[in-house]
């Protein structure tokens, strides 16, 4: 398997569990952001150095990570991104917004992708630039429908694009990127909570022991997709991963409207249908191409 066909894998793979998130977040309705977000990265700092060492078995040189200043700063940003869109994310999976949520990622691919032609230089092919071109029509038309921007969409879009790009140009490997985004961030995480805790007395995590677990389990079940999603971002396009994206919120959609009963609209209804049908031109032309190649 070539290079890049493994990254489109490890991308698809990625993508395929951030969408199944929905059914973990639903033990979880109306939870506290903050502490749920500070949580999350104090327990990714563990499990992150578990994977370095179960997958790579090697030790961890703190020092030399250091000693990368600019890799250190692109790190700390990646992951203060990342956090803004989470928090985004999680804010939707908690407050019965899964579309809203899985618009957020159906709007990702088209501010990906822009980036990756406007700064990275990548060329677009014929079927990119119809999907492209769908999703954004799209889009575009559920915003004249509802008169208003889909702000925590465009939070979620935006914020995990830069996320991506900012890793894209570490210096780190993927193990070792995603160890540090949890470490960079950790010292201001557990700060938080002591003030809190001194501030308004009771976290909502020292409740029972069954809520404790599940906002640590906030770690595992969202570090597990970014592994894949680090290896991907190292291997193929920004274009590429773009596009492959679309896989997690169509999984989401799903999820919204078959199992948690949300509100599908006309609007949504045309909003959607014309972002899948960019997806197919995509499908079809990687197919096209894979027959040729074949031949």
């Amino acid at each position: 398997m070539t290079e890049s066909r493994y990254g489109n894998a490890m991308a698809a793979l990625s993508f395929t569990l951030w969408g199944l998130l929905p059914l973990y977040y639903q033990f979880l309705p109306n939870a506290a952001m903050d502490e749920l977000l500070a949580m999350r990265l104090i327990a990714s700092v563990p499990f992150a150095a578990l994977i370095i060492w179960l997958i790579k078995g090697e030790k961890i040189q703190f020092s030399t990570l250091f000693a990368d200043k600019r890799s250190l700063a692109q790190t700390f940003f990646a992951s203060l991104f990342m956090c803004i869109s989470w928090t985004a994310f999680t804010w939707a999976m908690t407050n019965d917004r899964v579309i809203d949520a899985s618009l957020g990622f159906f709007i990702s691919p088209l501010t990906m992708a822009a980036l990756g032609v406007i700064f990275l230089k990548e060329q677009l092919s014929n079927g990119k630039r119809i999907a492209l071109s769908l999703a954004s029509l799209g889009l575009a038309y559920q915003v004249i429908q509802y008169g208003e921007l889909p702000i925590v969409a465009l939070t979620m879009a935006i914020f995990f694009t830069l996320y991506g790009w900012f890793k894209k140009k570490t210096n780190y490997d993927w193990a070792r990127c995603l160890l540090m985004e949890a470490v960079l961030l950790t010292p201001f995480a557990l700060s938080y909570l002591v003030y809190k805790h001194v501030a308004h007395g009771n976290l909502a995590i020292e409740t029972d022991w069954s809520t404790f677990l599940l906002y640590v389990g906030a770690a595992p079940v969202t570090l597990l997709p970014l592994v894949f999603y680090s290896i991907a971002i190292r291997l193929t396009s920004m274009s590429s991963i773009a596009l492959m994206q679309y896989i997690e919120p169509s999984i989401q959609f799903l999820l919204a409207v078959f199992l948690f009963g949300e509100l599908f609209d006309e609007v949504k209804l045309v909003s959607f249908s014309l972002i899948w049908a960019g997806l197919m031109f995509t499908i079809i032309e990687g197919l096209r191409k894979r027959a040729t190649a074949r031949s």
